[in-house]
């Protein structure tokens, strides 16, 4: 048997086996993710009880229900501002800590403490300082300041915002770590002897060596801002304030009306929405790093 055979026959068993490791995994997305999904799809066109087929009127009721319209705004409003505020703190505080030599296991440990916190946990402290009897509001009236029922308000969005950048600034900081650390450092030091300042090095070696560590951290702070539902679903309920009545609220109240054809379509709409969100995020990322090379 030639060399070539033999590499050849090795080539197979190892794709083989392979295929056969990711077997479990596939069979799980297939059977649990894309069936469901395609089950989905499949309702979004038909009326939930009579099984009738209504095209995409299920889509222009949902487009036209008010409810829908907030939660979208909301929860549009709410990705908008947490992400980017996300991104930046946490790549500011990776920047830091990497400077520290002493106490940057410290750091990374003490950040990524909310991380391990229960969500009730989360709901009873914030009840302890933003009940209408809490510790904010009699610190309130000892100053001689009205009280605020504080998650009854408007002002529960910007809570719910300090909460999800509070829980998750840590674990993307780790994220943000990694990506450093696969920049290489001569990287810096040739920089460094052409004169660079730390801005240019910043500018034009450390941002474009973490494009791809950006990207994966915007999919993944994507994915943990709708996880928010929970603290919010805890402590006001199915319907709370409506500057965070969420999509998840919506969907939620919808399946215990079983509003199955309504829901149906609205997770379509918000699927696809977010599918080309993360597509147009994913070319600006690839175009970010051709333009750096």
């Amino acid at each position: 048997m030639t060399e070539k055979k033999k590499k050849t026959i090795m080539q197979k068993r190892e794709s083989i086996a392979a295929w056969l490791f990711l077997l479990p995994s596939l069979a799980g997305i297939i059977f649990f993710i894309l069936i469901p999904f395609g089950d989905v799809v499949r309702r979004s066109f038909f009326e939930a009880m009579s099984g009738k087929f209504v095209g995409v009127s299920n889509y222009i009721s949902v487009f036209a229900n008010e409810a829908f319209q907030m939660a979208a705004k909301n929860t549009g409003r709410f990705i908008l501002i947490c992400i980017p505020l996300l991104l930046v703190i946490s790549l500011v505080l990776s920047i830091l800590v990497m400077g520290q030599t002493k106490l940057g296991d410290f750091f990374k440990s003490s950040f990524l403490i909310p991380m391990a916190i229960p969500v009730a946990s989360i709901v009873l402290l914030w009840d302890v300082f933003f009940n209408k009897n809490g510790l904010l509001n009699n610190m309130f009236s000892i100053l001689g300041y009205q009280q605020i029922d504080w998650m009854h308000t408007s002002k529960a969005f910007n809570i719910l915002v300090f909460s999800y950048v509070w829980k998750n600034t840590g674990y993307d900081m780790v994220l943000w770590l990694a990506g450093l650390n696969g920049i290489s450092l001569a990287l810096y030091e040739a920089a460094a002897i052409d004169g660079a300042g730390a801005w240019e090095k910043f500018t034009y070696i450390t941002l474009p060596g973490l494009l791809p560590t950006a990207f994966t951290l915007f999919v993944l702070s994507l994915i943990n801002s709708f996880k928010v539902f929970r603290e919010a679903y805890l402590i006001a309920g199915s319907y709370p304030d409506n500057s965070i009545y969420m999509l998840q609220h919506l969907f939620n109240n919808w399946f215990v009306t079983l509003d199955i054809q309504k829901m149906c379509a609205a997770a379509i709409v918000v699927a696809v929405v977010l599918l080309i969100f993360i597509l147009v995020v994913m070319k600006l990322s690839s175009r970010g790093e051709e333009d750096s090379y």
